[in-house]
């Protein structure tokens, strides 16, 4: 399998068994060797007291494009670590794409930028989220290297 291959197969794997991003209408639109781009749509249900998207639930975006792009090489990797900035709201409607890429992987270790932003463009949130693979754990076992 080539390295596209397999990160659609990881992702595949992953979407089957993730509640999270699945309860929360994400869909997965591209993943590649080290990268994701994740989508959502804010509901009212996402919203806070002041009637914008909890940031929270902002976070749990970028997260999820973070895990399909550190997973993507079919090694289980977890978060060790992240920091998010929200730099502006969102509201009932947006359209949050969240875009995952590998900014360094060496080792067990890896550090992954993720932007969030709306139908408009405009940048909600940053997020800088820091892997750690687990030795000899595929994520999806059985997969064929390229």
């Amino acid at each position: 399998m080539t390295p596209q291959e397999i990160a659609e197969a990881v992702r595949d794997g992953m979407l089957a068994n993730d509640r999270a991003s699945t309860g929360l209408g994400m869909e997965i639109l591209a993943v590649g060797p080290g990268s994701a781009c994740v989508a959502m749509t804010v509901r009212e249900d996402m919203l806070n007291g002041f009637d914008i998207c909890h940031g929270g639930l902002v976070t749990t975006l970028a997260d999820s494009a973070f895990a399909f792009a550190c997973n993507s090489y079919n090694e289980l990797t977890v978060a060790s670590g992240f920091n998010v900035d929200i730099v502006a709201p969102s509201r009932a409607g947006d359209r949050l794409t969240a875009v995952a890429s590998e900014v360094s992987l060496a080792g067990r270790t890896g550090v992954y930028d993720i932007t969030v932003r709306n139908q408009r463009d405009e940048l909600i949130a940053v997020f800088r989220g820091r892997s750690y693979r687990i030795k000899g754990k595929p994520v999806v076992p059985g997969l064929a290297a390229g």
